[in-house]
């Protein structure tokens, strides 16, 4: 009889442990949505895609040139920051902290916008 108690106890204790932790906000998965993420631009055809993407802040965003021509990205409004030229199959990684218009001065047709939330 106390063999069972005690076993009884010991299923109980677990089982309260476990129901006191389902509910916690740092499961696995809630703890790799809040890691930087890493999210890719294609320049393809003389046009970033997707030409708008949201983001968090802090995420990365790599733009890779798949164009037979040379492109660059730059930050529109202040010009806070732009890639060197990227040569065909080059890529470039930017890491993101606030929302920005982007263009290629190299051919001021192609832009793209970068939404954080």
């Amino acid at each position: 009889m106390k063999r069972s108690f005690r076993s009884f106890t010991i299923l109980g204790v677990l089982v309260l442990i476990l129901a006191g932790t389902s509910g916690c906000a740092s499961t696995p998965e809630n703890h790799y949505k809040s890691l930087p993420q890493t999210h890719t631009i294609e320049i393809k055809r003389m046009v970033f895609s997707p030409s708008e993407i949201t983001i968090r802040k802090g995420d990365t965003v790599v733009f890779i040139n798949h164009d037979p021509l040379d492109h660059d990205i730059t930050e529109v409004d202040k010009k806070l920051w732009s890639s060197s030229p990227l040569h065909p199959g080059k890529s470039w990684a930017k890491e993101i902290m606030e929302s920005a218009n982007y263009y290629c001065s190299l051919h001021v047709v192609m832009k793209g916008k970068i939404i954080v939330q």
